[in-house]
């Protein structure tokens, strides 16, 4: 019978040392190597790093940060949104491995290689460990889904204004300025 052994955050920082120019998760005692993200999915993960960041950094309510920041997730996978916040009492310093807790905001950009419902998916797990709010953003279709625990989800599009009252009082986006720009 083959032995199975089932990996730990441990060994997944030590294996995204020696292969920085990969991606990983650990989901459910397995390395997953995730694919790069297209350009324009980057750049709208970019542009909501920005644009959270600007609002959250000179009123010091919480740590912002992009793809590369891992999750030590109470379920013991190791995971990384695009973007996440996370409130300032939860995280008073940074940590310098992954952060033991999940994310109290997380956001998933999908890029045309990823599927819908694995980042559905995803969002669901995130908010099943612990987060409070998870969107998915659709550049494709200029759309965003927002997920919370026991509530249906809101769709906004163009014209809309993305607002998280309960994690970042007085913060606003237009929808449409969250998109790359043409020139």
């Amino acid at each position: 019978m083959p032995s199975v052994t089932t990996l730990t955050s441990f060994d997944l920082e030590k294996l995204q040392l020696e292969h920085p120019e990969y991606r990983m998760e650990l989901v459910d005692g397995s390395i997953v190597v995730m694919s790069p993200s297209g350009y324009e999915s980057d750049e709208v993960a970019a542009e909501f790093v920005a644009q959270l960041r600007n609002w959250v950094r000179p009123r010091k309510l919480g740590r912002v940060t992009g793809a590369a920041a891992g999750f030590d997730l109470p379920n013991s996978n190791v995971r990384a949104p695009d973007v996440s916040f996370v409130v300032a009492e939860r995280l008073r310093k940074s940590p310098r491995s992954f952060a033991q807790l999940a994310p109290d905001l997380m956001i998933e950009v999908k890029s045309p290689s990823d599927a819908l419902k694995s980042l559905r998916e995803k969002i669901k797990e995130f908010l099943a460990q612990g987060t409070k709010v998870g969107i998915l953003v659709n550049p494709e279709q200029h759309t965003l889904e927002i997920y919370q625990l026991n509530s249906e989800v809101v769709i906004l599009s163009d014209g809309d204004v993305l607002r998280v009252p309960d994690l970042l009082p007085g913060w606003e986006v237009a929808i449409s300025d969250l998109w790359p720009l043409e020139f």
